[in-house]
């Protein structure tokens, strides 16, 4: 299962963009362009955390943006802008990047500001 949405203009919610958003279960696709096309993915398991923005006009329209943070190496932040569906988009991303990871057995680790080297002197 997945979801297949288009990018909106926020005017009455009408689909006449050319960005698409693929989300299946292992991965994110954004498709962007008409004669020049971009199509990016990333992995489920790379989502570290999602953000659901909703704005009063997109609240009007039944739209909202989601910002996935990622550790993907070309994009930091993948925002799929004014969807439909954005709240069960958003869980739906969030349930299987984790389970995702689990299969993965990958560990998200935070940086948690130290810098420079360490070396056995250190250590004494």
């Amino acid at each position: 299962m997945g979801y297949v949405e288009r990018k909106r203009w926020l005017f009455l919610g009408l689909p006449w963009t050319f960005t698409k958003y693929t989300i299946e279960d292992t991965m994110l696709t954004v498709d962007t362009g008409l004669l020049k096309t971009v199509e990016n993915d990333c992995y489920m398991y790379k989502v570290q955390d999602v953000k659901l923005e909703t704005s009063l006009i997109e609240k009007l329209f039944g739209l909202g943006t989601i910002i996935c943070y990622t550790g993907d190496t070309t994009d930091k932040e993948i925002i799929l802008r004014h969807i439909r569906h954005a709240k069960e988009i958003k869980n739906f991303i969030l349930e299987k990047s984790e389970e995702d990871r689990r299969k993965r057995r990958t560990l998200n680790t935070l940086d948690i500001g130290v810098s420079g080297d360490i070396d056995a002197a250190d250590l004494d």
